[in-house]
């Protein structure tokens, strides 16, 4: 069946990746589950499927869990060997970064495709899919990491095996259960993540080499978001899925409500937004004490006012597009007055970044009013292995080329090997 899309993927695209972009200022598992789900949302409501709009917030979590595992993974030094100033190490730097995102990807997208595609008659086991998942990251990380001593970051946490285990036992699960359009979703979501990661390193070296004032850290996760996001807005909007899907019951509304927006902010507040951490984050502006107090308290009474709007909001029964625009906005603007709070907004500092976190989430809500930037799509629900690897073969090929590029435009920027070149 042909359809017409465009500008639905754009938005999804831009949404994860400026909730991406802000959980910079928070890192780990609980920043990126918030910008996970801020893309899960955003991914309801441009559906247009009015049966999606009851399971809003069982897509969001299954959204936060999956872009938010990928949170454990260490990538510090592996951005570093982007600057390597030899093909070898620079071209590994690309490539792992490659792998990185797309476990971001592929598990983010996959528990969205297999949340889309439970029904009532042939519903997902979540328990032996988690089972399976976790017994995979272990037997993954023991026998790579352990065994095989495949270290991609030393000295730091080796934990994108386990991600890679669980991505492998959940395509498995997804493979035996024929659950095609939720493979598609999340090879898309994997692609997408992965290019976005590299190519947004690739900027990252342009930009420090190149001395441009911005924040090229910002610029490669914004890569990686509207990348990995558009990647699994296609993969949705392109695969067959269930003509009806049926309501969420009400434990499971409010068990994913109270995971997404009132625990996932908490862990939040309490790992980046107390006192103590603001304090120590911005020691070198002048009055700190007050400046501290002032942020943690505005951001208590933002954080508590986004909790009761949305939990009010889940009073009701059925949930409209409406409802769906509010809690994702919700959850946006809330999410991006704490990174400005965070970074000091309170005493008077402000950085250009977050001022286009702002133009992004205007940009949004004027695309979706919009209905121009369509093309046709076909719904499919089978997947091609041999296009996938000639995919992965034009990747390749290309991340070959941007190492070449990263490494002719600067010279020796200290060490940034991984494997010694002497």
């Amino acid at each position: 069946m042909t359809k017409k899309i465009g500008i639905q993927v754009l938005i999804v695209g831009m949404s994860l990746a400026t909730a991406w972009a802000i959980r910079g200022q928070f890192g780990h598992e609980q920043g990126a589950a918030w910008a996970g789900a801020i893309g899960g949302l955003a991914l309801v409501l441009v559906s247009g499927r009015k049966d999606w709009y009851n399971k809003m917030m069982l897509v969001a979590m299954a959204s936060a869990v999956g872009w938010g595992a990928g949170g454990m993974i260490s990538y510090g030094m592996v951005v570093g060997y982007g600057f390597a100033d030899n093909f070898v190490n620079a071209y590994y730097g690309l490539g792992m970064l490659f792998v990185i995102g797309g476990l971001f990807g592929l598990l983010g997208g996959g528990l969205v495709g297999l949340t889309l595609d439970s029904t009532k008659e042939n519903r997902v086991r979540w328990g032996a899919l988690l089972s399976e998942m976790t017994v995979g990251g272990i037997i993954s990380y023991y026998f790579l990491i352990e065994q095989i001593g495949f270290k991609m970051t030393p000295p730091r946490s080796e934990a994108w095996a386990v991600c890679f285990g669980a991505g492998l036992a959940m395509l498995w699960f997804m493979a035996r259960e024929k659950r095609n359009s939720a493979i598609r979703v999340a090879f898309y979501a994997m692609l997408g993540g992965g290019i976005g990661f590299s190519f947004g390193n690739f900027l990252h070296v342009l930009g420090n080499t190149w001395q441009i004032p911005f924040n090229m850290w910002n610029v490669m996760e914004y890569c990686i978001g509207i990348c990995g996001g558009s990647g699994m807005a296609y993969g949705v909007f392109s695969s067959k899925w269930p003509k009806e899907i049926p309501r969420a019951t009400k434990w499971e509304n409010w068990s994913a409500l109270i995971i997404v927006v009132l625990f996932i902010p908490l862990i939040v507040y309490r790992e980046s937004l107390t006192y103590a951490h603001i304090a120590r984050r911005l020691e070198n502006l002048p009055n700190i004490e007050s400046v501290a107090s002032t942020s943690t308290i505005m951001v208590l009474l933002v954080l508590l006012a986004m909790v009761i709007s949305i939990f009010w909001r889940f009073k009701k029964e059925q949930f409209s597009q409406n409802d769906v625009l509010i809690t994702f906005f919700t959850m946006l603007i809330t999410y991006t007055f704490v990174s400005y709070a965070v970074t000091g907004i309170f005493g008077g500092e402000m950085h250009l970044n977050h001022h286009l976190y702002i133009v992004n989430i205007i940009l949004i809500f004027a695309l979706l009013r919009s209905n121009n930037l369509q093309f046709n799509y076909t719904e499919m629900d089978k997947v091609d292995l041999k296009n996938w690897f000639l995919y992965l073969l034009i990747v390749l090929g290309v991340l070959a080329i941007l190492a070449l590029i990263a490494i002719s435009v600067h010279g020796d920027m200290g060490d940034r090997d991984r494997f010694p070149m002497n």
